[in-house]
């Protein structure tokens, strides 16, 4: 009977699967093509008694609408399939990618920054190429000045504006961003400067061509060195620990007067002598002194009125200090091996 082939198709169709576009296709034209089971099925009603036509049409139409429903639903489904796929890298390792961690330079400068921040100093920027006066003239570099050579320092250019040559190259020392504050702002002023430095050396384990300094600046009325001897104290026991000791050595720079070196007490030996402080129980960390007269008369500040300390240090430095790193070139070798020591630190 009709009826029973109908339940037959009903169950059938209920059970169909593709894998792909083509068996769907084929499905689709097996079922409800003008050739297909169906229109089969709708040619043989015809032939069915008039009191079975109301049922026996509504189930064609039931099975009609399963059918559709059901390659509706698999085309759905082998869609998916098929662009499932297109999200792949196929280029991509095999093994998960690692979260990066902080450079050791950037956990120490970061701390560094933190420390001075701390005591009211306040971040300040600039050009990494720079100009001659900016790096040299305005910081009371003599003309003659050895820095000023290209032994020392990359140039980029020089330009003739009038009479007045002018010379751009990588600034040796962020110092330029202190003569620039200057130059635009009155005291009080109180900043940092950390930043990328360019020298012309040669690239050993204890020098590089590039390295990295944090540079301050405090200048109001009646500074004194001594203002500036507690500054780097609280800043050695911030860094080092508590029980660290400093001291001060004379020495020269241009931009300050009187100058000093900074040292520490050998965290490592404890002051008690070892081959990291080559047993002398002291280890130089900055240079440090009061600002130059010269220097704010340059800046178009009053130095009769005003007066200021500075101090410079290498972040490479104090990274090896924290962390006995004894070779420079590790910092920009990208050597994942080194990097994962300090996957903890910070």
């Amino acid at each position: 009977m009709i009826l029973d082939r109908i339940e037959e198709l009903l169950k059938e169709v209920s059970e169909l699967s593709a894998s792909n576009a083509e068996e769907l296709e084929a499905l689709r034209l097996k079922y409800l093509s003008r050739k297909g089971i169906i229109n089969d099925l709708m040619a043989d009603f015809r032939n069915v008694a008039a009191d079975e036509k109301k049922t026996i049409g509504m189930k064609i139409n039931e099975l009609k609408q399963k059918t559709t429903e059901r390659i509706n639903a698999l085309r759905e489904q082998t869609e998916r399939a098929e662009t499932a796929g297109e999200d792949i890298d196929l280029t991509r390792s095999a093994y998960p990618i690692e979260l990066g961690t902080r450079h050791p330079l950037t956990i120490v400068k970061n701390e560094i920054i933190d420390i001075f921040t701390r005591m009211g100093f306040v971040l300040a920027d600039g050009p990494e190429v720079e100009d001659d006066l900016h790096v040299f003239t305005k910081m009371n570099f003599a003309a003659d000045h050895p820095a000023r050579d290209m032994q020392d320092t990359f140039f980029v250019e020089q330009s003739e504006l009038g009479d007045v040559t002018k010379n751009i190259l990588l600034r040796s020392h962020t110092s330029s961003v202190q003569a620039r504050v200057m130059e635009r702002q009155q005291p009080p002023i109180r900043i940092i400067c950390p930043g990328r430095v360019y020298r012309n050396e040669a690239i050993t384990a204890r020098a590089h061509c590039f390295f990295h300094q944090i540079e301050g600046l405090y200048i109001d009325k009646n500074v004194s060195f001594t203002d500036l001897k507690q500054v780097l104290l609280s800043f050695a026991r911030e860094l080092f620990g508590a029980d660290t000791k400093i001291r001060l050595r004379p020495s020269y720079f241009p931009f300050t007067e009187p100058s000093a070196e900074m040292d520490i007490s050998c965290h490592i030996c404890g002051g008690e002598g070892c081959g990291f402080c080559k047993h002398t129980g002291w280890v130089e960390i900055l240079g440090c002194g009061m600002v130059d007269p010269n220097v704010l008369e340059l800046c178009g500040i009053d130095s009769k009125v005003y007066s200021g300390y500075a101090f410079g240090l290498g972040v490479e430095r104090i990274t090896n200090l924290k962390y006995q790193v004894s070779d420079l070139r590790m910092f920009s070798e990208n050597d994942i091996r080194f990097l994962r020591e300090f996957e903890a630190a910070r």
